[in-house]
């Protein structure tokens, strides 16, 4: 298994243009397409533990792959 990032981006309920993007990472066997179409339940638990957000899109990559040299 490597770490995949799981990128959530995430806008308030009570103010929907204020939206922000949260990095899960996990541990994922399966490519990052594979991970975005399994992601619904990692999302729920997420908006589960912060009602005060709601998931909006989402996208996996693998970790770092914004980062500058």
């Amino acid at each position: 298994m490597n770490p995949i990032d799981l990128v959530v981006t995430v806008c308030a309920v009570l103010s929907p243009a204020t939206c922000e993007e949260q990095h899960l990472v996990f541990n994922y066997s399966g490519s990052p397409r594979q991970c975005a179409m399994a992601a619904p339940p990692y999302i729920a638990q997420w908006v589960g533990e912060h009602p005060k957000w709601h998931a909006v899109r989402w996208r996996c990559e693998y970790p770092h792959t914004h980062d500058k040299a």
